[in-house]
């Protein structure tokens, strides 16, 4: 199986900012921490807007993904950031063989 690219662009809410942005640091540490096939897992701060975040993450392959979608930590962090966003945008990549 090919490795499995996610590009998730978050936006929240400005009256959530601090609150999203603490579930996005305890989702980081809970995935590193707790999730197999992660090959790369990061979370960057979008210069231009202060209310954007975006995970870059690389997984063994669709199996690994499936599993750290269905982890307690990540279901909880779907809970806990429920109608605090403005947008969400996930790409699912498979990176090409050139």
């Amino acid at each position: 199986m090919k490795n499995v690219v996610i590009v998730a662009n978050i936006k929240i809410k400005p009256e959530f900012k601090e609150e999203v942005y603490n579930e996005l640091i305890k989702l980081y540490k809970n995935t590193h921490k707790n999730d197999k096939g992660c090959i790369y897992y990061e979370l960057h701060k979008n210069l231009i807007d202060e209310n954007s975040y975006t995970f870059i993450e690389t997984w063994e392959n669709q199996d690994f993904l499936t599993e750290h979608e269905n982890k307690s930590h990540f279901k909880e962090f779907l809970v806990n950031i429920e109608n605090k966003l403005e947008s969400v945008e996930i790409n699912k990549l498979e990176k090409l063989s050139i």
